[in-house]
């Protein structure tokens, strides 16, 4: 081995620590409020890392860069693109994390390193590990851009390859990935029920209705209002979810975001099927991706910002309710949609029922209604786990403090009544 070829490896090395420092500060702030400059200097140090393994791909491979190496940095790229859709709701940004992913998987990055080079079984162990994480993150991504073929095959790939796992590891115990497939499982046969229809993204050919022109002309006239920030969070017993993306969420993601028109969807078609290979004949496998080409669709105003949040506490919950409306301009619209059930002993038909519903969230401008919501006195939602005691209610007049901005509720669940009869003689600036 040269020199040169030990000092690059060295060097790749050097900026793959410093990279892999600025992404795990990244990674563990939020996706609302500041921290943005975190998620900077973590792509710049990634750009910077990749930019030499394109430049200096043969000094590395012969200076002992394996290829899973080079999928762990493009993961990383596409996990901090994937965060910067949720940070920003930029469709770019998912194209982006999308290109990564299928570049990754195209090329097998993760499984013929775990299948060709020394390292130990441990070593190949955890990049098998790597490999099940990087299927499951590439699911998510997948579901998002609607792409149903990609995501049964890679339902597929990942059922099959934790079969393989654990046949070729025994003694190791794969049961959260057992766990992690019954979830996928019913996500995905929730969810297929829609695969079908079009999408829930607001279309602007479809939905608008030209009889409402001339009371949105009348309404601007007094205040011009933009919808800029939302909340979205679901906390139910059993509910249907994937990693910690709930079906309920992902609707209502889905339902506050503009469908991309013609020219971007060709641009997007055109990055994902034409733009990801330069070369594969490499050792390395060099993925050669021209993001910085403009392919945002100027033709429509820009998505609302979103906050998802995973089963929080109704503290928690405030805290960040309260972080976003510290930075909303005046002329905003701050967006709320919890899906909860009211008591801790919701039954699972309720459950159901909450979840199958949460689709048609988009066309409702008021808080949605459940059979047989107003026999219960109950009058509020209940935000965790089971048996736990009254500090995980909550209530209407919690909720007030942030009226002081225009607010859209959205209150998903058998006790919603209580929010509508709670916040009626409220002034929500709307």
């Amino acid at each position: 081995m040269a020199d040169g070829e030990a000092g690059a490896y060295r060097e790749f090395k050097a900026l793959a620590e410093a990279a892999d420092r600025k992404f795990a500060r990244a990674r563990d702030l939020p996706l609302y409020g500041g921290g943005d400059h975190h998620s900077r200097k973590a792509f710049k140090a990634y750009t910077r890392l990749w930019r030499l393994q394109q430049e200096r791909r043969r000094e590395l491979v012969a200076g002992g860069l394996r290829r899973w190496e080079i999928g762990e940095v493009a993961s990383r790229i596409g996990q901090l693109y994937y965060a910067r859709y949720l940070r920003t709701a930029e469709p770019r940004s998912l194209v982006g994390a999308y290109v990564f992913y299928e570049a990754i998987y195209s090329r097998g990055y993760f499984g013929a390193a775990a299948g060709a080079e020394g390292g130990g079984r441990h070593q190949a162990l955890l990049i098998r590990y790597k490999e099940l994480r990087f299927i499951a993150r590439f699911l998510v991504v997948a579901m998002l851009m609607r792409r149903a073929e990609a995501v049964d095959h890679l339902a597929g790939r990942l059922r099959a390859f934790v079969e393989e796992s654990k046949v070729a590891y025994p003694k190791t115990n794969f049961k959260e990935w057992k766990q992690v497939l019954q979830e996928l499982g019913r996500f995905l046969k929730a969810d297929g029920a829609y695969k079908g229809s079009r999408s829930l993204r607001y279309d602007n050919l479809f939905d608008s209705y030209p009889s409402n022109l001339a009371s949105i002309a009348r309404f601007h006239s007094k205040r011009v209002l933009k919808l800029k920030e939302a909340v979205l969070t679901s906390y139910r017993r059993n509910e249907v979810k994937f990693t910690e993306l709930t079906l309920d969420t992902f609707r209502m993601l889905q339902c506050l975001e503009w469908e991309p028109t013609g020219s971007y969807q060709i641009a997007a078609k055109e990055l994902t099927e034409n733009g990801t290979v330069s070369d594969q004949s490499g050792p390395s496998g060099l993925i050669d991706i021209h993001l910085s080409a403009e392919i945002s669709d100027g033709g429509l105003p820009s998505n609302p910002q979103k906050a998802i949040i995973y089963h929080p506490t109704v503290s928690h919950l405030l805290a960040v309710l309260a972080t976003i409306c510290e930075e909303l301009s005046q002329d905003s619209i701050l967006l709320i949609y919890i899906s909860a059930s009211g008591s801790a002993e919701q039954n699972m038909a309720s459950q159901k029922y909450a979840s199958s519903s949460s689709s048609h969230a988009r066309a409702a401008s008021f808080p949605i209604d459940k059979p047989n919501s107003h026999m219960s006195s109950d009058n509020h939602l209940w935000l965790g786990p089971r048996g736990s005691g009254g500090p995980n209610n909550l209530y209407p007049e919690d909720l007030i403090p942030f009226t002081r901005y225009p607010l859209f509720l959205v209150i998903d669940s058998e006790n919603s009544h209580a929010f509508k009869a709670g916040l009626s003689e409220l002034n929500l600036g709307l």
